[in-house]
């Protein structure tokens, strides 16, 4: 293990474009070393070499959270490097429902929840040594405000998009890290969700009004809670939200 624990360490799954990529700048803005995670070390290195082009520490590093294989290897590194972590971001996500309920195939649930479910969990699992090592660790993923109090309310829910496999796939990881959190309520880490709202980007097909430095700043006041903050909430633009 490297003798180097100086420094805050975040490490961002899917930082290569939209929310994950200015995640990633505005904690390099704010003194972190940031690990630009990617699914492709050419990707990676482009915006890991940009970042620091502009006066941060950024490193690529070969993540994808649907491998374990990939992430225990990401995670092996982390430690050998810095020997600890202090922020993780969950950004990765996939979004890729093109029918309504009736229609959803097994297959696009199957995906889906393999991304956003299975293999967030897969990642911060790996990283939970490492945040251990740190004196305030944090666990941020992003979510999204779809929930099942929207959907059930009758004035709100009819105008709500139909996105079965990816809102239920959002309510279902909430879910996981609330239990997370109330695991480690005793230690340094916090674990806490992140709403960006509707941020124009790839995955939102560039439907939304929220620009990605909007979105990613919410992520960003959670990278930065104090010690006394609260675990396992979920955060929007305006603070502390509902489920």
């Amino acid at each position: 293990m490297s003798s180097e624990i100086t420094g805050r360490v975040a490490l961002v799954t899917g930082a290569t474009k939209g929310i994950g990529r200015e995640i990633a700048r505005q904690l390099v803005d704010n003194k972190f070393l940031v690990y630009v995670g990617a699914r492709s070390v050419e990707s990676g290195t482009a915006v890991a070499r940009d970042l620091s082009v502009q006066g941060g520490r950024a490193k690529a590093i070969l993540i994808d959270v649907t491998d374990k294989a990939l992430v225990s290897a990401a995670a092996g590194r982390i430690e050998k490097e810095k020997g600890k972590l202090d922020v993780l971001v969950n950004n990765a996500g996939v979004l890729l429902d093109e029918q309504p309920p009736s229609g959803l195939t097994l297959d696009i649930l199957r995906r889906t929840y393999e991304t956003n479910v299975f293999g967030t969990f897969n990642a911060t699992q790996a990283m939970i040594p490492l945040l251990r090592k740190s004196p305030s660790g944090r666990v941020i993923t992003l979510t999204s405000g779809l929930s099942l109090s929207l959907y059930g309310n009758p004035s709100i829910g009819p105008r709500l998009p139909l996105l079965a496999a990816y809102a239920s796939s959002k309510m279902a990881l909430n879910a996981l890290m609330v239990q997370l959190a109330l695991e480690l309520r005793n230690t340094s880490i916090k674990v806490n969700l992140a709403d960006p709202g509707q941020v124009a980007t790839d995955l939102s097909k560039h439907r939304g009004s929220r620009s990605v430095q909007e979105g990613a700043s919410v992520a960003l006041r959670l990278a930065l809670l104090s010690d006394d903050a609260p675990t396992g909430v979920l955060f929007d633009e305006n603070g502390m939200a509902a489920w």
